[in-house]
């Protein structure tokens, strides 16, 4: 874990995000005291997108009687604010 002054953290943060991105952790400080720290972001691998169910379900949904244009002009037109 480093530790670096808000300075260094202004002067070098794309140094710093890399640092992080590559698993180190980063506490900043301001004026000699730790006020945030800097950790990677542990995301979840996305699960796959399922093409059958996503036709199943789009071939289900009814015709729209009107185009996407024709409908957000009429909200649009609609609600005056």
């Amino acid at each position: 874990m480093s530790t670096v002054n808000l300075a260094e953290v202004e002067a070098h943060l794309e140094t710093l995000l890399d640092r992080v991105a590559a698993g180190d952790t980063v506490t900043i400080t301001r004026h000699g005291r730790a006020v945030a720290r800097l950790t990677a972001v542990r995301s979840e691998p996305r699960k796959p997108v399922d093409l059958d169910a996503l036709r199943a379900t789009t071939m289900g949904m009814p015709a729209q009687a009107e185009g996407a244009a024709e409908f957000v002009r009429a909200m649009r037109d609609g609600a005056r604010y």
